[in-house]
């Protein structure tokens, strides 16, 4: 068995490894020594191809650092000052650069004869880019970056004061779960009034940037910004069409057993109407879950959970754990949220989030572990654009962790019974959160379907969606807050359109889950196969791989909410 995790090294073959780049002045010439090399052969082009690898991870892996850096101490101004230097000064000399390696390979005679499997991803990929890339983009994107980092800051710099401590809006979660009705309704209150304080501010960001999204998808000839969304999301395999048939199939499969969720919880608090600080709160009255006290015991306790699901992906954690690849806890000036990004060049990964020792903390690191095992299964694939996979599985990667953890023994709870709430909370948020993902993804697809809307226009419209999707809650006197509550969706400012891949990526994790019921070995293993695949093979293959079927449909749906349903019948309450 497996107990030490030793990464294998991958020296570099045509970057010198302690090379400096961290001006445009020392990135600019190895640029143009790589687009000088000759790539008339099968064999040059390759050997080319591992060079622009070794340069894009280097410079990526720069600017990643310093993005790192900005995240996790918002108001430092020295790393803002680094960050913004990366986004103003040296990305929008970089992209025409990257844009003529680009038509480097798509243009090299070599191309012909490379195999034809072996590169169709790659090559479709690049194909798109060099369609959608606009020159006159570049300052449109730069702008829209310091936008972006605008509204991260704003975020992190909410607090509020409550019971005598000022707290971030990410410390108020504990109390939404407390027992006493008065304090959650007043945690909650605050971090709505704190969020619409700045509404108009935030409005204003979001307008601005949907201005100039608007304007880099005309520049790259498309009539709307949809259509360009799709394309830069490099969607090959599904459509908007798709993405409304999942709308549908939620409405129809998966609100009827979130509404359900909804009436036993408010008939079990005894409640007349359930309310937005109702929804986290144990329905029989039971103190919150306290799973850890300190960011130390979160991460030992999910690495005794990996090394269960399997012994190689516990002592992988284990060495992220020793090389400081984690930033877990919450403080003031922290970038709201979590997510796990790689050292590009050293091919490892970084998991950053905001834990204020909640249940939902372990199961944000277990979901973000899943995505570093992923990085660190593909890291030895030669090409360094097939070391990616495709959103929509990379978040099956970190989804099917989550639901593996479930299965494994607790290390955070010595009473059998708080486990069983802890799984029990899992499942009953998985059917709450796709209802959840069909909101955000309609509403982004009315946003950009509708380019001259107000905001009045766009606060009707979210109301409509959550009255579609939101399940049996009641926002009676808080309807001001529910019609902003977008703004506290970070995806809808910095990612447009990235939303619905989480969605799709559930239900392939929760197909690999429903397998695991019967057969844990079996889906252990189809699921740490796919992820050593990376990006080398199209979406619905990847699926495939981890035996899942790629579908967006009622039939496909309906099956596993049934399985969650009989899992909550047998689950104490």
């Amino acid at each position: 068995m497996t107990t030490d995790y030793a990464p294998e090294t991958f020296p570099r073959t045509w970057l010198p490894e302690h090379v400096e780049l961290k001006t445009w002045d020392q990135i600019e010439p190895w640029y143009e020594k790589l687009l000088a090399m000759p790539v008339d052969a099968p064999e040059q082009l390759e050997a080319w191809l591992t060079a622009a690898g070794e340069l894009n991870a280097a410079v990526g892996q720069e600017g990643t650092s310093r993005y790192v850096a900005m995240t996790c101490q918002t108001d430092d101004q020295a790393r803002e000052a680094a960050y913004l230097e990366f986004v103003r000064d040296i990305e929008p000399k970089l992209k025409p650069y990257l844009n003529e390696v680009r038509n480097k390979f798509l243009d090299a005679p070599g191309r012909a004869g490379l195999p034809a499997e072996r590169y169709h991803v790659f090559a479709r990929s690049l194909e798109n880019r060099r369609a959608l890339y606009r020159e006159a983009n570049i300052p449109r994107e730069t702008r829209l970056a310091e936008l972006e980092q605008r509204y991260q800051k704003t975020v992190g710099a909410m607090t509020v004061e409550f019971q005598g401590k000022e707290r971030t809006l990410a410390q108020l979660a504990p109390f939404l779960e407390a027992t006493d009705r008065d304090v959650r309704r007043e945690a909650w209150t605050l971090a709505a009034d704190r969020r619409l304080a700045d509404r108009d501010l935030l409005d204003g960001l979001f307008d601005e940037m949907r201005g100039l999204r608007l304007d880099v998808a005309r520049e790259a000839g498309f009539d709307d910004y949809v259509a360009y969304a799709y394309k830069n999301r490099e969607r090959f395999d599904y459509g908007p069409e798709q993405a409304l048939q999942f709308h549908d199939a939620v409405e129809r499969t998966v609100v009827p057993l979130a509404s359900a969720i909804h009436a036993e919880r408010k008939a079990r608090l005894g409640l007349d109407a359930l309310r937005p600080w109702d929804l986290a709160t144990d329905p029989l009255g039971r103190a919150p879950l306290k799973p850890f006290e300190d960011v130390a015991r979160l991460a030992e306790g999910c690495e005794a959970i990996f090394r269960e699901v399997d012994p190689d992906l516990g002592a992988q954690f284990a060495y992220m754990r020793k090389r400081d690849l984690l930033d877990l806890g919450n403080r003031k000036g922290k970038a709201p949220g979590g997510y796990q990004t790689n050292f590009e060049a050293d091919r490892l990964p970084f998991i950053f989030m905001n834990a204020v020792g909640v249940d939902g903390d372990v199961r944000t690191l277990l979901h973000e572990g899943g995505h570093a095992f992923h990085a660190l299964a593909s890291r030895g694939e030669p090409l360094a654009a097939y070391r990616e996979s495709p959103l929509e599985f990379c978040e099956v990667a970190s989804m099917t962790m989550e639901l593996f953890g479930t299965g494994a023994k607790d290390p955070f709870y010595a009473d059998p019974a708080d486990a069983e709430r802890s799984r029990r909370k899992l499942l009953e948020e998985i059917v709450t959160i796709l209802p959840w993902i069909a909101t955000v993804d309609a509403f982004q697809h009315w946003i950009y379907a509708r380019p001259e809307h107000s905001r009045d226009d766009r606060r009707g419209a979210w109301r409509d969606l959550v009255a579609r999707f939101g399940g049996d809650v009641d926002w009676t006197g808080l309807e001001e807050a529910r019609d902003h509550s977008w703004h506290r969706q970070l995806h809808i400012f910095l990612y447009p359109f990235y939303y619905i891949e989480y969605g799709v990526a559930q239900l392939g994790a929760l197909q690999i889950w429903k397998r695991s019921l019967t057969d844990r070995a079996g889906a252990v293993a189809s699921y740490r196969r796919a992820l050593s695949i990376g990006g080398a093979r199209p979406l619905p293959r990847l699926f495939e791989a981890a035996g899942a079927r790629f579908a967006f449909d009622r039939d496909t749906i309906a099956p596993l909410m049934d399985a969650i349903g009989e899992e909550l019948s047998r689950l104490a309450p």
